[in-house]
């Protein structure tokens, strides 16, 4: 698997299934992560027109375990 991403703007993520966390609520104030082929995507719910940024999976398999292992708290 190669490290390089391509640019979003040159992605097609018209058929891209978007999931938020349960925790989010209904108010449509979400991060949306979406799998499209290598890369997740993440977008903002209430912005769903502009680019989604896009991260490797091994990108967010680090952001999750800091997650899960407390190092973002401090920002909630």
């Amino acid at each position: 698997m190669s490290n390089t991403k391509p640019d979003p703007a040159e992605l097609d993520f018209s058929t891209v299934t978007w999931e938020k966390s349960p925790f989010s609520g209904g108010n449509d104030n979400c991060v949306e992560f979406g799998v499209i082929g290598d890369l997740v995507a993440m977008r903002d719910s209430k912005r769903p027109e502009q680019t989604p940024l896009v991260y490797t999976r091994s990108e967010i398999g680090a952001l999750l375990a800091g997650a899960k292992a407390g190092a973002f708290d401090h920002l909630a």
